[in-house]
């Protein structure tokens, strides 16, 4: 039975070429006075990219500041120097110009200059947040989904803690999204945000109880649309068809969209062992979570094994047979193939990491927040159960 449910999704999208020119215009929308640009690396500079966003600002007559330098899996210490800087300027309106890592930080400013005090109490749940500053975006990969989403996830160098926070609040006010922007993303950049958007689909596929057929249907669409344009860019990374889907997919595979009307929340597993990975190896996201899907899908498939088979006949033609269980694992070695066929790990040789025995134990440890939470929702995972998955990853 379709469950109940409530989809909010406030962000406004600029699509298509040159969208960028339109920040400005945007932002005075916004009626702020001061803007935090926040970027990452100097390529948004050697590009020109940066250079348009601030006479877009100028145009307007926007007083703005720069701050950039993130890093992927960003950083705390990016986020109380954003906001350190933020307060000491009088900001009031923060602009993205990235991917997930930036947009991610820029939300994590916000909460910080909202809320008060040391904003790292909110992903270590310490405290809840109650608001977030006005954040928008200019899009540069296509990965994360963070544009339309109301997530954010960053790293605390103490530790090596991974964490992520989800409210409302932090939902960008628009979202510019120029496909052309993406052009010159390295093979294994755009390769490991293919992945991430996959598994923002499937982690909301993968459930216990029922699902909607029409969610079903855009979740496998989607996942179909990643399959055909995946191989398109690696052939020919400037495909403007391939970006724009890319890119579109992106924003609707992590804006709530893909799991309206199902009985659950969704899983989140392999997106939390990968958190871990991230921590103590600083991985790229999307990588991480193609080296250890695999493991964790060979871990729980019996729970479901019709959903897997349904992956694998909707998403990749697989045909039918009476055993479902072949057929769930047929479907998983299909998602492997096509992973290894984009250049993507399916283990964590592979990823490059070679976790020893006291590493395994201490990622464990960590994805349960040291004993006060299980994973997953269609196999829970304690402990053990994911010590097991880390195996499998790191013996495949």
């Amino acid at each position: 039975m379709t469950a109940d449910f409530n989809y909010y999704t406030p962000t406004r999208v600029v699509f298509g070429k040159d969208a960028e020119s339109q920040a400005g215009v945007l932002i005075k929308q916004q009626e702020c006075k001061k803007v935090l640009v926040h970027y990452g690396s100097e390529s948004a500079k050697r590009s020109g990219l940066l250079d348009r966003v601030t006479e877009s600002l100028k145009a307007e007559g926007i007083n703005y500041v720069l701050l950039g330098g993130v890093v992927p899996n960003p950083r705390l210490s990016k986020v109380h120097e954003g906001i350190a800087l933020c307060q000491q300027e009088g900001v009031d309106f923060i602009l993205a110009v990235g991917g997930g890592s930036v947009i991610d930080s820029a939300k994590a400013i916000g909460y910080g200059l909202f809320n008060g005090g040391e904003v790292w109490d909110f992903y270590s749940q310490k405290r809840q947040v109650k608001g977030c500053y006005p954040i928008g975006a200019i899009l540069t990969i296509a990965a994360a989904g963070s544009e339309m989403s109301d997530s954010s996830v960053i790293t605390n160098e103490e530790g090596n803690l991974k964490r992520g926070v989800n409210h409302e609040s932090s939902r960008c006010k628009f979202a510019i999204m120029n496909p052309e922007l993406t052009y010159t993303l390295p093979h294994y950049q755009t390769m490991s945000g293919a992945v991430d958007i996959m598994m923002h689909t499937m982690e909301r596929y993968f459930i216990q109880g029922s699902t909607m057929y029409l969610t079903d249907e855009l979740a496998q669409s989607l996942l179909r649309t990643i399959v055909h344009y995946a191989p398109v860019l690696k052939t020919n990374p400037r495909d403007y068809d391939g970006r724009a889907n890319l890119m579109w997919a992106s924003s609707l595979s992590h804006n709530g969209l893909m799991g309206m009307g199902n009985s659950a929340r969704g899983d989140w597993a392999p997106h939390q062992l990968e958190h871990e990975m991230g921590g103590m190896f600083d991985v790229a996201h999307g990588a991480g979570l193609a080296a250890v899907w695999g493991s964790w899908a060979s871990f729980v498939y019996k729970e479901r094994p019709d959903r897997f088979a349904q992956l694998g006949s909707e998403v990749f033609g697989l045909e039918r047979s009476d055993d479902e269980d072949l057929d769930a694992l047929r479907a998983i070695d299909a998602m492997k193939a096509f992973f290894h066929s984009i250049d993507m790990p399916t283990n964590f040789a592979e990823l490059g990491i070679h976790p020893s025995e006291a590493q395994v134990e201490e990622m464990s440890e960590k994805a349960t927040f040291f004993g006060k939470r299980t994973l997953g929702s269609i196999k829970v995972l304690g402990k053990e159960e994911i010590k097991a998955i880390y195996h499998l990853a790191n013996n495949n």
